[in-house]
């Protein structure tokens, strides 16, 4: 067993997105910091409805996958399709964009707490543009596998014999939230050549072998390997780990398209300033079995 080490630190910094949605920032902060086939990871936490009220207004994505998980508050998606879904605390909306959507996300609230992550997941080019689709996971169809010292909640991938929520495709994305309790260590199986990466929601956590330490709000890239050691700190820590095969693919973005060429996203642009973009049947599926 070779376990993986930290072999890179993304600090999260302060942004905002959609209409003036306050969060944080770690993947995706520059082009430099992405981690094939992972693309962005944004992290929205505050108490003050003056942050999140605003939301994220109908807007275009070509090209990739959002995977939005809240911990906490309420999230409205409608699309182009006309679908609609709601995302409570612990839920997931995994949707894939691919040819196109126009979707909006707003806050179903005006007190309280919003608290959760977007994550940009990148399609090979041959995927790029099929049908886009979705998936609402509620909290309850998410496996929670308790483990020495705390517990794995597996959104997406395998952990162990446990399949997630979401498991295969093409770049076979795995998604756990780990929960660990004070100076507990944790340590799992991660397949070998899958680029993976750590961030550090709570607490505080030190990584591989060396023990080096993951600061709070920050994202650890994670060298080869086939296993993984998160050792918590003294508060205990809360820790999201996800890994996926690389594309190994060039990657052209301009704000909501991802795709391999920069006609492609010229093509993008004229597509959805013509409404070509947006006109597909957005298929709403079931959570796989």
């Amino acid at each position: 067993m070779t376990i993986r080490s930290l072999q890179r630190v993304i600090p999260s910094i302060a942004a905002s997105d959609g209409a003036g949605v306050k969060l944080r920032r770690s993947l995706g902060a520059s082009q430099l910091a992405r981690h094939d086939p992972f693309l962005m990871l944004d992290e929205f936490f505050s108490d003050d409805p003056d942050d999140y009220l605003a939301g994220f207004p109908s807007h275009p994505h070509r090209g990739f996958e959002t995977v939005t998980y809240m911990l906490d508050g309420h999230m409205q998606h409608k699309d182009s399709g006309g679908n609609t879904g709601d995302l409570g605390p612990g839920d997931v909306q995994w949707m894939t964009a691919a040819r196109g959507l126009i979707h909006s996300e707003m806050p179903q609230q005006t007190e309280g707490r919003m608290r959760g992550f977007q994550l940009w997941l990148n399609l090979p080019a041959k995927e790029k543009m099929k049908a886009p689709a979705y998936r609402d996971i509620a909290a309850q169809e998410i496996p929670v596998v308790r483990v020495a010292g705390g517990q794995v909640k597996v959104v997406a991938g395998r952990f162990g014999e446990t399949p997630g929520a979401v498991h295969g495709g093409s770049t076979d994305p795995h998604y756990w939230d780990v929960h660990l309790e004070p100076n507990a260590t944790f340590e799992a199986n991660v397949p070998s050549g899958y680029n993976a990466f750590l961030y550090a929601y709570e607490g505080e956590a030190a990584v591989g072998e060396e023990a080096k330490p993951l600061p709070h709000r920050a994202a650890g890239l994670l060298g080869d390997g086939d296993a993984v050691r998160i050792r918590a700190g003294a508060r205990g820590a809360r820790v999201l780990l996800l890994a996926g095969k690389p594309i190994g693919e060039p990657v052209v973005q301009y704000g909501p398209f991802v795709m391999n060429t920069r006609a492609e996203i010229e093509q993008a642009i004229a597509d959805y300033q013509s409404g070509a973009l947006g006109r597909d049947k957005v298929r709403r599926i079931k959570v796989a079995a």
